[in-house]
Parts: structure tokens; C-alpha cells; sequence
């Protein structure tokens, strides 16, 4: 759906965007992460026509962007951080105001817009001053102009900043649902959120990439083992031989006894084994149940640092 070849953007001696490259498939959710002053915006900017590359090309749905401005910016609907709304409008005249812009037939306006109002969750705002709404309604009002005419790709620029706990949670089930329907860029510093809603990350630093892929492979690439902790109920020393004996286990030692033969356990895997399973079929033939197993992997802030901080380093 989206492909960008060799992109850069350069500002005299400074460039913003060092020549990147990554593609975005149909449907997909893609996290597009980095420090402050990595080149998200401009990459975004660039990618949205609102400025131009210094070279490289960007292609949505085959449509190169500089040879085809109107067919690219027809598919894409855009939530900058800061949401373009006219405070003075209603919510009603300021979603028909964007229809008009992006030049959608009236008789098909009049179904789009009922439906789009009823997705994000403000019909019954309807007819209110964009400027008495919270912060979390203009925030949906804002992602309503963005799915005017039923683009084929979203970009959202921080599309939970300033809101509470409930509305982020809110938001992010409804960019989840998009993604049926939407190929979608989410640009976020918030990175539980793209773990929790996105398919694979591509993370840039100084201009560059420095790694797309999802964020459990990252964590496999950057972690010399996979690490789990697991509750079990059973004999410890009949589940210290069984886990053991898995091939791909490396380290195993008890982290907490909760009670009378139940044990939590910290293993250590390679990481190119998956021992999940082998280690549910041993224990179910013993009859010891795994009562919790959780993934101590690196998260999706400490790949972030990681490699942020690496090629903070590799620059110096």
C-alpha cells in the first residue's frame, strides 16, 4: 500500500530524513517511532505532500506522490498532533466543511457522515461548539475529518496525547478496529500503545532507520536468550528435572514459593528455541499445571533505548 525508496530530506548541511526505505502492506499497523528530532514529522510531512523530499520516492496504492499529488492525497486522511479544527464551528458544520475540501458528493456525504460520527463516538455532540468539547472529543472530531472519504491509508501523529487513562484506552480499541479497514501509520512516544495495537515498528534516530520488524523479533535480535517466568504446581525437584531436560533450556532457578508445592521460576531459553510448548506437553504428562507464564523479554521501551542509544553512540 505504501512504499518509500530512499527517502531524504535535507535542510542546507542538515539532513532530517537520511535516505530511508520501508514499505507498509494493506491493512497492516505499523508503529513509526523515534526521539524527538529523529525525522518522524518531516517524514510524515513529506509523506502527507504537505512539503516535498529532497529525493527518493513515496508511492501509495502505485501513485507516486510527486507525479500524482491529487491520487495520493485522496487516500490518505490525516491526525496531526495538534487536530485542525475550527474552534467556532459545530462539530456538524466543521465535518461538512472537510467534506467539501475533500470533495466528496453530497448524497454520499450525507451516509458517510453518519456512519463516521457514529464509529468515533460523537453523534450526540453533533450540534456543539468544537471549542466547549474536552480534550477527548476534539480528538475524536479531529480523527472523524481524517476518515472523510474513506481513505485507504491513516496517519496518526500522537492520537492519544493529553488524554485520560479511559479515553486512551478507548482511542486505541478504535485504531485497532480501523486497522480492518485502513492501512494505518501511528506515530506515538507512548510505546505501550504500539504494543498494544501494532503490527510491526520502524524506529529512526538521526534521520535513519535503525530497525523495522514487530517488537517480539527486535526483542529476540537484541537479547542473546528468551527469558520467562512461570508458576507451577508441583514438587520442585520433579519440576526442576523436567524443565531440565528441554532442549533449548539454559537456566532455570526458583523465584518464589507461593506455597505448599507451588513454585514460580525464572527459565532462561535460547532464543532461536521455543520451549513453550514442549515445556506445557512435559509438565501436562507429569500432571504439574502451569498456573501463570509470562515473557520477561526486553520491552518495547528497553529495544527503544537500546537502539537509540547505540546509534547515538555510533554517530559520536
Amino acid at each position: 500500500m505504501i512504499e518509500i525508496q530512499n527517502l531524504t530530506k535535507e535542510y542546507g548541511k542538515i539532513k532530517a530524513v537520511d535516505n530511508i526505505s520501508f514499505s507498509v502492506e494493506k491493512g497492516e499497523i505499523l508503529g513509526f517511532l523515534g526521539p524527538n528530532g529523529a525525522g518522524k514529522s518531516t517524514t510524515m510531512n513529506i509523506l502527507t505532500g504537505y512539503i516535498s523530499s529532497t529525493s527518493g520516492t513515496i508511492k501509495v496504492a502505485g501513485h507516486d506522490i510527486l507525479e500524482n499529488p491529487v491520487e495520493v492525497k485522496k487516500r490518505i486522511g490525516y491526525l496531526p498532533e495538534q487536530p485542525p479544527l475550527y474552534l467556532d464551528m459545530t462539530v456538524d458544520e466543521y465535518l461538512n466543511f472537510c467534506a467539501q475540501l475533500k470533495s466528496v458528493p453530497a448524497k454520499r456525504w450525507r451516509s458517510e457522515k453518519k456512519d463516521i460520527m457514529e464509529l468515533v463516538k460523537i453523534s450526540h455532540v453533533s450540534h456543539r461548539l468544537i471549542k466547549n468539547l474536552s480534550k477527548g472529543y476534539k480528538q475524536r472530531v479531529g480523527l472523524a475529518q481524517a476518515l472523510i472519504g474513506t481513505p485507504d491509508v491513516l496517519i496518526l501523529d500522537e492520537p492519544t496525547v493529553g488524554l485520560d487513562p479511559k479515553q486512551i484506552i478507548e482511542i486505541r480499541k478504535l485504531i485497532k478496529a480501523l486497522g480492518k479497514n485502513h492501512t494505518i501509520i501511528l506515530s506515538t512516544h507512548i510505546l505501550p500503545e504500539v504494543s498494544a495495537v501494532c503490527d510491526r515498528v520502524v524506529i529512526i534516530n538521526k534521520g535513519r532507520i535503525a530497525a523495522i520488524d514487530t517488537p517480539d523479533n527486535l526483542s529476540k535480535m537484541l537479547s542473546d536468550f528468551s527469558r520467562f517466568s512461570v508458576t507451577i504446581a508441583g514438587p520442585e525437584n520433579k519440576v526442576r528435572n523436567a524443565l531440565s531436560d528441554i532442549y533449548g533450556v539454559k537456566y532455570l532457578e526458583v523465584s518464589n514459593r507461593i506455597k505448599d508445592d507451588e513454585y514460580s521460576y525464572i527459565i532462561e531459553a535460547d532464543k532461536d528455541v521455543d520451549v513453550r510448548k514442549p515445556m506445557f506437553n512435559r509438565l501436562a504428562q507429569l500432571g504439574f499445571p502451569i498456573l501463570e507464564l509470562k515473557s520477561l523479554n526486553l520491552s518495547l521501551e528497553e529495544i527503544f533505548i537500546q537502539l537509540t542509544t547505540t546509534e547515538e553512540m555510533e554517530v559520536q
